[in-house]
């Protein structure tokens, strides 16, 4: 018969470790980003926005105004800062509004 194991984990800990061990971290991280793009930036830029994507440690970010496009741009270090708070750890070092 097998033994038990006597340790105590936390339920986060758990998801934690399933999610790596299969390999699901950046699907997570993905829907939390765009998630918290949304939340963040708010329903205004929101509608303008076409896509948001996280490739390696790059946000992508697809918008359908130029004007706004322009805009975000100067206030890219800030957006990766409020993006990587968001998501409680440092994901995005780069972003690329398009």
């Amino acid at each position: 018969m097998a033994k038990r194991n006597k340790e105590i984990f936390s339920m986060k800990h758990i998801m934690g470790q399933v999610l790596k061990e299969n390999k699901l971290t950046k699907g997570i991280q993905q829907l939390n980003a765009q998630d918290a793009w949304g939340d963040m930036m708010g329903p205004g830029v929101a509608t303008y926005t076409e896509s948001v994507t996280i490739q390696g440690k790059t946000l992508i970010v697809k918008l359908t105004s130029s004007a706004l496009r322009e805009e975000l741009s100067y206030g890219k270090a800030n957006i990766i800062k409020m993006m990587n708070d968001a998501l409680g750890e440092k994901v995005i070092s780069r972003i690329i509004l398009g």
